[in-house]
């Protein structure tokens, strides 16, 4: 979905502001519900990308699968140590995407959480929610 979000603005790369929309358009997260209530939507997020990094130029195709930065590598590196540290099976929640954009403090998903009021308080807050996006119901 981030990949998605990045050709939409016509970006050449998938970065970390495309990772923080394409958690927006999935929507049934906890970290997409956490982001919502606290009054971080999908379209604020695309319009404060667009003043953050500009417009990409109307003639401009973006590749069909936009390569990530090496911010938004670095989010998913930090995922998927912070979910083997924990112990825990099963798989990277969108939890784990969004804190580590927020460890990305140099990213542009960093600056526009920022932008809206997110802080370590709310990041500490989400880490309680970490695997909880998983619901199995095999009977």
């Amino acid at each position: 979905m981030a990949e998605l979000e990045a050709r939409k603005l016509k970006y050449p790369n998938t970065g970390t502001e495309a990772l923080l929309m394409g958690i927006l358009v999935e929507g049934t997260s906890h970290a997409a519900k956490f982001l919502r209530a606290n009054g971080i939507t999908l379209f604020k997020v695309r319009e404060e990308t667009v003043n953050l990094l500009g417009k990409s130029d109307m003639y401009f195709f973006s590749p069909e699968h936009p390569p990530l930065t090496e911010q938004a590598q670095k989010v998913l590196d930090w995922a998927v140590d912070e979910k083997l540290k924990s112990g825990e099976s099963g798989e990277i929640t969108t939890t784990y995407l969004l804190l580590g954009i927020w460890s990305e403090k140099e990213s542009a998903g960093h600056k526009i959480l920022a932008t809206f009021g997110f802080n370590d308080e709310k990041a500490k807050e989400l880490a309680k929610f970490l695997n909880n996006d998983i619901v199995l119901n095999y009977k």
